[in-house]
């Protein structure tokens, strides 16, 4: 057995009988990182209308984890594909737009993913642009205190 598989959590799949997703009010988000000259750099990308820069997120999937559902929403958004222990690394609010809602309030549990591969082509390529980055610059340039804190802190080297 792997250390990766020693250290992996055991999350069970989200059931959403009869809900709409957006009733969660809850997204998993994915802080995709490599280690590039023993240094971190994550992976940001823009929002797709107001072009902010973001982790990517997005609402539960009925049948999938909450780390399985950021992994996906990486590949989906970002273009990568990578893995995760399963831990939330942490958690932060914010206020999403919505077309018939308005403005929701959510709060977004992230998780680390550490990048394998990236693609040319991916499901949202076009709508979005992805930059890799420092922490320190990554933090700065979020809106969320709580997701800029995360970001901050960040160090796979330390986590057990």
């Amino acid at each position: 057995m792997s250390s990766h598989q020693r250290n992996m959590i055991k999350q069970l799949p989200i059931s959403l009988p009869k809900g709409a997703k957006t009733d969660v009010r809850t997204q998993f988000g994915a802080l995709c990182y490599r280690l590039r000259k023993k240094k971190v750099e994550v992976l940001l990308i823009t929002s797709r209308t107001s072009k902010r820069w973001i982790v990517p997120k997005g609402w539960p999937m009925d049948g999938k984890t909450p780390a399985e559902c950021a992994a996906i929403e990486a590949w989906e958004e970002a273009g990568v594909s990578g893995v995760s222990d399963g831990r939330c690394i942490g958690i932060f609010s914010y206020s999403k737009a919505t077309d018939d809602l308005g403005e929701l309030p959510c709060v977004a549990m992230v998780f680390a993913i550490e990048v394998q591969s990236m693609a040319d082509t991916y499901p949202e390529a076009a709508e979005r642009k992805r930059r890799w980055m420092s922490r320190k610059k990554a933090a700065r340039l979020v809106d969320e205190p709580e997701l800029s804190r995360i970001i901050r802190d960040f160090d796979p080297r330390v986590l057990g």
